[in-house]
């Protein structure tokens, strides 16, 4: 990897680990459906803008209905679920959850997609889930249902996170590739298409929420245009690039970025058993996505 990956990875999980904190905002105030379908609409349209400004025909080359499944599995769903769980857990918790990407992805792979995983790579998929538990049994949210609920959705969005990456090299990077603008913005025409019966239900069924509230709309801005539009170009940027599973990585950057942004402007604390937990979900991060170290020549020539 170059420089400007670093550069990359680093930006996309600062921007990434404050979209927990904007959800945890919105999320309690409109709705866990109204939260994710407006967040990828405005991720949606800040694409558009950038598109139109920047000039970009729209060839997707046969590759648009892949680009919207894509963006069911890597926007709609996970976006969903995260709404979900930002009406119980704080904005730190999701975000170390969200570090389990890599373990996701390294199950996915080796059941879906015949990746291997050595032994140090199934230790850190073992040591993520004991950090999980320590994360839901001794932080200061109380173990409760809702809780719990809270706790699997963040896990049902990075199990989409990883399966995702897969697919965009199987379907878009494989097939010869497409420019990552396409790429993002036909992903998010796919989760918002996903999205709106759901969005047309909850407004029409659901209590009215007060839509009246400036601070929630400005999350909401903020999380549709910063952490899905920008942050998606540079993503998909970056899998082209870099590969899938590098590109995974950046879920090892966000936690330090949402515990930070969630204790500036939130006030959230952290308690020990939370962050002995967290370390050993970092760790197990690093244990799957950092590279084996080479064999020596000499070795290999005995």
């Amino acid at each position: 990897m170059r420089a400007p990956d670093y550069a990359r990875l680093l930006f996309l999980a600062a921007i990434w680990g404050a979209s927990f904190l904007f959800m945890r905002i919105a999320a309690p105030a409109f709705g866990s459906i109204n939260t994710a379908f407006l967040r990828v609409l405005f991720g949606l349209t800040g694409l558009a803008v950038i598109l139109l400004l920047m000039r970009a025909p729209l060839i997707f080359q046969g590759k648009l209905k892949p680009a919207m499944v894509l963006g069911i599995i890597n926007s709609g769903i996970p976006f969903l679920m995260y709404a979900i769980a930002a009406l119980w857990l704080p904005a730190g918790y999701s975000a170390i959850l969200n570090a389990t990407t890599p373990l996701m992805g390294a199950l996915i792979g080796f059941s879906c997609f015949n990746e291997q995983l050595s032994g140090r790579k199934w230790l850190g998929v073992m040591l993520g889930f004991l950090g999980i538990t320590l994360i839901t049994t001794t932080g200061d949210v109380a173990v409760s249902e809702t809780m719990i609920i809270g706790v699997i959705a963040c896990l049902i969005a990075t199990a989409c996170y990883g399966c995702a990456g897969f697919l965009t090299r199987r379907w878009i990077t494989e097939r010869g590739g497409l420019d990552a603008r396409l790429v993002a913005f036909g992903s998010q025409l796919g989760a918002c298409l996903f999205l709106l019966p759901f969005f047309g239900y909850s407004v029409t069924a659901s209590p009215v929420a007060d839509w009246a509230m400036p601070e929630v709309w400005a999350s909401l801005l903020a999380v549709g245009f910063i952490c899905t539009a920008l942050a998606y170009l540079i993503y998909f940027r970056l899998i082209a690039d870099i590969g899938p599973l590098r590109s995974l990585t950046v879920t090892f950057l966000i936690p330090p970025f949402g515990i930070l942004w969630g204790y500036l402007i939130l006030g959230e604390t952290l308690t020990e058993g939370f962050v002995v937990g967290g370390a050993i979900v970092c760790l197990s991060v690093w244990l799957v996505v950092s590279p084996a170290r080479a064999v020596p020549r000499q070795v290999l020539d005995k």
